[in-house]
């Protein structure tokens, strides 16, 4: 009897901040437990009551560097003064197990990723119902000022224009419709054929002459 055998499915998921991205990823870990969330590394300091190994890996600036020398990261950035980046070495590990790995990134990671991976990714993007409900969201946002959300507006307008670089596209008016649509975009990525590591031997078996 073949053993069946399957390579994990990379997700990478972007939008706009206020879109409901991070509680459909956090909805997606729940929902299936062979999906595997990502974990970057980092050269900021550690926050209290963040794990190692679990929120992030934290890095000296010289170890990141060092990594980075070493083509270690399938994406990298620089962002408030600090480094970030994702393991080219984990990320491909769970894959090989018949993990998947959910990756919650920008556009600009994405290209990156998308490049390292030479395309063997699903890219979804996730789109506001409309400007004014994106703007409603981020001032629900107490802790932020009128400039910050205007920070945030101007940033996820940016990061909307590059929509057309992803595979999927949702309009997330309803949150559990759009999870139900991307666990269903999950599922059939996982039967496609690239990923049926185990059906050569399968056919083989099969003694077709």
């Amino acid at each position: 009897m073949v053993k069946i055998k399957k390579e994990g499915v990379l997700l990478v998921i972007s939008s706009p901040s206020g879109t409901g991205k991070t509680t459909i990823c956090k909805k997606l870990l729940e929902y299936d437990k062979n999906i595997h969330l990502s974990v970057s590394v980092t050269t900021r300091k550690k926050r209290k009551n963040e794990v190692e190994g679990i929120d992030y890996y934290f890095k000296t600036k010289k170890d990141f560097l060092n990594l980075k020398s070493e083509n270690s990261f399938i994406e990298n950035a620089f962002v408030f003064e600090n480094y970030y980046g994702t393991l080219k070495s984990e990320v491909l590990e769970q894959l090989e197990n018949g993990i998947d790995v959910l990756i919650d990134i920008d556009w600009q990671g994405t290209r990156q990723i998308t490049q390292a991976m030479k395309g063997n990714l699903i890219k979804i993007f996730l789109l506001p119902p409309s400007i004014d409900e994106l703007k409603k969201r981020l001032s629900k946002r107490n802790s932020d000022s009128v400039e910050e959300i205007n920070f945030r507006m101007s940033r996820a307008l940016k990061e909307i224009k590059h929509y057309d670089e992803y595979d999927y596209v949702l309009v997330n008016n309803n949150l559990d419709k759009t999870f139900q649509q991307i666990v269903k975009i999950l599922e059939s990525e996982r039967l496609k054929l690239s990923k049926q590591l185990y059906l050569p031997e399968f056919i083989k078996n099969l003694n077709i002459t």
